[in-house]
């Protein structure tokens, strides 16, 4: 018999989802992980490698909500994004820092969209279950940490060469050159519209690791960018900006499967947890984008390093 997502079970999830979805931790991982540390009821009802489970519809649901909260956040940087694509679709030509990020940010949407439509499903069906994903998670955990190793070492090495001269002269340049507002916002966004395009190729397929459960969708980009040479806060904002697109498209070609006949028992319970889910995922946003201002991804690597190790010690135990 087919088994119904209570409102508990949605509200938790939606909870986890609003959170882990943004933070640097992988969402699908821990909505995988969670019903099955749980066990009972909530491993039977959350069980995304089930047949005909409505636990991907009901994620997807979740998702289609944080991305809504990530456009009411970035609604000023999408209205510059959009006049400046409306500028490009009537000239053209690109004529302002807007509309070439918002060109950058269509082609470094295009290669995860198509590693999606080819490879979710089969990833989803053999690798959806705690022990592949544990092990994703604490890989996760060693890429976030080495790009930080790396990224200090690299910063470092440059204290070295430069000298303090030659830095505040390098310094000054940059501020008069990609400094050009007082909005620390759209400063980013002009410093995010010169990556070139081989650069945002490189981040928006980072996003295709997000593919296997455990990898985060954030922290492989966030990555990709420091890699790129990037700031934290710039990679972190370029992230987010990257994956409205990407979970709204993926929300709209799957949402459908929320309305079929079979499922209209869980769309209350959709509902619940899908406002959670947004409320979370719009003070998650604006507490990272703040976090990245001034420090690392440590802190997320070393979480999920141990739970990660840790999942997997407890599931091939069992």
């Amino acid at each position: 018999m087919r088994m119904a997502i209570s409102y508990v079970e949605s509200i938790v999830v939606g909870a986890l989802q609003g959170v882990s979805e943004l933070f640097p931790v992988s969402s699908l991982g821990h909505s995988i992980l969670l019903p099955a540390l749980v066990g009972g009821k909530w491993a039977d009802d959350l069980n995304m490698s089930a047949k005909d489970s409505p636990y991907l519809a009901l994620l997807v649901a979740m998702h289609v909500a944080t991305a809504i909260a990530l456009v009411v956040f970035f609604w000023r940087d999408w209205v510059r994004i959009f006049r400046g694509l409306w500028d490009v679709a009537r000239t053209r030509q690109i004529r302002s820092p807007e509309a070439q990020l918002g060109v950058l940010l269509i082609i470094a949407t295009i290669p995860v969209g198509l590693a999606g439509l080819v490879l979710e499903k089969a990833v989803r069906n053999y690798l959806g279950t705690p022990i592949p994903t544990s092990a994703f998670l604490a890989l996760n955990g060693v890429v976030l940490l080495s790009a930080e190793l790396l990224r200090k070492r690299e910063t470092e090495r440059n204290l070295v060469l430069s000298s303090p001269t030659a830095r505040t002269v390098d310094l000054s340049a940059e501020d008069t050159l990609v400094l050009p507002t007082t909005d620390p916002d759209h400063a980013s966004d002009v410093r995010l519209s010169r990556l070139g395009v081989k650069s945002v190729l490189i981040i928006g397929s980072a996003q295709i690791a997000a593919l296997f459960p455990g990898i985060s969708r954030s922290g492989s980009t966030i990555v990709a960018g420091l890699f790129k040479g990037m700031r934290h806060e710039d990679a972190a904002r370029f992230a987010f900006l990257l994956a409205t697109p990407v979970i709204l498209a993926a929300g709209v070609l799957k949402t459908p499967e929320l309305f079929k006949p079979e499922n209209h028992d869980i769309l209350g319970p959709a509902l619940a947890g899908s406002v959670v889910a947004g409320v979370l995922a719009y003070v998650s946003v604006k507490f990272l984008v703040s976090y990245f201002e001034t420090k690392t991804l440590t802190p997320f690597a070393i979480y999920c390093l141990v739970v990660g190790v840790g999942s997997l010690a407890y599931f091939s135990l069992e």
